[in-house]
């Protein structure tokens, strides 16, 4: 018992606990960062952030973030992995679009690349004057969008953002639903396919139900990685875009406490994105149950 329990209990009380506890005290003074010298003065960094503008408009970003990054990800990864398992012929045995094991392993790459190269490559991909996505719409004839700022466009740099972390994700949740769709019996497709059920109301009324828990997980982990997303917004935006429309609550921690030197103010934003990303986990498990998981997964 005090090997297999007692062991793991104290590592997790030193390495997970502890800097939380920390954390939380540190938040709670002036601490420089560069000094030993620290003053206990309560609750007034949290104040403070309930009137900082800045602050509030990076939790804001994040919010945007939280919202628009899962469903877009989770939406295309979905439509993805449907395609790959049971979107093939409507004739014989229930199965995916030919070569959809070439599919899987392709649509996985960019998943493999660290955050950081990503965010490296989108702002190349991005660049005005030499990126590539403005040379292809160029070429094509919409000359509006020559040495177009897509960064550098507070209507366009938001979206752009997104869609550069979701390029990201999508592979990774894609085989994520791929082997929890090949987990469904597929008599249960074909029941579906005799009542003359499309793939649209397959996937809404067979698929998304049977696979609700996996969705509920990607769900928060995505949830999570938008409310940082930090490493990519320094990649395509150190600055914070355009009046700050990329901004994220990470990305002023670190200028915060790195660049201010006022490390017990960036801890009291450290804290309140944790109390914000557990609010998110917790809302996201008791909707799921609200709205009656456990029946619609036969459990």
């Amino acid at each position: 018992m005090a090997v297999f329990l007692g062991v793991p209990l104290v590592i997790y009380l030193v390495f997970v606990i502890s800097p939380f506890a920390q954390s939380i005290y540190y938040s709670l003074t002036d601490w420089s960062g560069f000094s030993s010298t620290m003053n206990f003065v309560g609750l007034r960094n949290f104040r403070a952030l309930l009137s900082d503008d800045l602050f509030l408009r990076a939790l804001r970003n994040n919010v945007i973030l939280l919202i628009a990054l899962p469903i877009f990800t989770l939406v295309v990864a979905l439509i993805f992995a449907s395609l790959v398992t049971v979107a093939g012929s409507s004739r014989g045995q229930v199965r995916g679009l030919r070569n959809s094991g070439l599919y899987r392993v392709v649509s996985f790459f960019p998943y493999v690349i660290p955050g950081i190269v990503i965010g490296l490559i989108w702002a190349q991909i991005y660049d005005p004057s030499a990126g590539l996505l403005n040379g292809i719409l160029t070429g094509l004839g919409f000359d509006r969008f020559e040495s177009y700022p897509w960064l550098g466009d507070e209507r366009t740099a938001m979206a752009a953002s997104i869609f550069a972390m979701a390029w990201g994700g999508i592979g990774f949740y894609m085989v994520l639903f791929i082997a929890a769709i090949r987990g469904i019996d597929p008599q249960y497709y074909e029941a579906m396919r005799l009542d003359g059920a499309g793939r649209f109301s397959t996937a809404i009324h067979l698929t998304l139900p049977l696979i609700r828990d996996n969705v509920q997980t990607a769900y928060i982990y995505l949830g999570i990685a938008a409310l940082d997303g930090f490493v990519f917004m320094q990649a395509l935006n150190p600055a914070g875009g355009p009046d700050n429309s990329t901004l994220v609550m990470g990305q002023l921690l670190f200028r915060t406490a790195f660049t201010q030197g006022k490390f017990g103010y960036a801890t009291a934003m450290g804290v309140a994105l944790a109390i914000v990303t557990l609010a998110f986990a917790a809302l996201v498990f008791t909707v799921n149950r609200l709205t009656g998981a456990d029946k619609d997964t036969g459990r």
